[in-house]
């Protein structure tokens, strides 16, 4: 998954101390999560001249604040990256800061624009836009968070949820010119728009989730 050009033990370390704890978390937070926003982050060192070693840190511990609260789970994943001392075998104090406000600034409904490439690289890599995806983790996300919500109740907090994010009018915003995600949120879009394509997407993922869940 890791390129030869990232620290070798780096990897080891996190690879062994850090992604493991991702098990814990929701499905739509978890380590597939994590290693797919990894991946892509990795993707976007060669648009940016990043450094890679800070990049795949980043990405690593972006959602490592989910063991708490996840309206504050940014500011605590900066917290945790920041006050992990194992990481000055491969930074300085000053990549130690940059990093942990990357952490914090790649929630897509940060109310300012990441404060350095690096928060721009996780916020972008973790905008997976992919319909599919994004449809599938917001009904995982419901049902782990809100069990006690009937079917049509999940339906009407899955719709306002893709209108406040995704929408022409929603929060998330694209920090990288000329990535993929251009793309994708076009396509996201226009399912939003349309409500009864919408509800077929909803209906058999929900039925999906729900069947593997019994």
């Amino acid at each position: 998954m890791i390129t030869n050009t990232a620290s070798l033990d780096l990897v080891e370390f996190i690879e062994t101390k850090i992604l493991p704890k991702y098990v814990a978390f929701d499905k739509a937070h978890g380590l597939q999560h994590v290693q797919r926003v990894i991946r892509r982050s990795l993707d976007l060192v060669r648009k940016t001249g990043a450094d890679i070693n800070m990049v795949y840190t980043v990405a690593a511990y972006h959602d490592i604040g989910m063991s708490g609260p996840r309206a504050v789970h940014h500011i605590m994943g900066g917290k945790i990256l920041a006050a992990d001392t194992r990481l000055k075998r491969w930074f300085t104090a000053e990549q130690i800061k940059i990093m942990k406000e990357a952490v914090e600034d790649h929630r897509a409904s940060a109310s300012h624009a990441p404060r350095s490439i690096y928060g721009k690289i996780v916020a972008e890599a973790d905008r997976d836009l992919d319909p599919e995806t994004v449809f599938r983790r917001t009904v995982q996300f419901g049902l782990a968070n809100y069990p006690g919500l009937g079917r049509e109740q999940h339906w009407l907090r899955f719709q306002e949820h893709m209108d406040n994010k995704y929408s022409v009018h929603g929060y998330i915003h694209l920090w990288i010119p000329g990535s993929e995600n251009e793309q994708k949120i076009k396509e996201l879009r226009a399912y939003i728009e349309e409500p009864v394509q919408l509800r077929k997407w909803f209906e058999r993922i929900f039925d999906e989730e729900t069947s593997t869940a019994n």
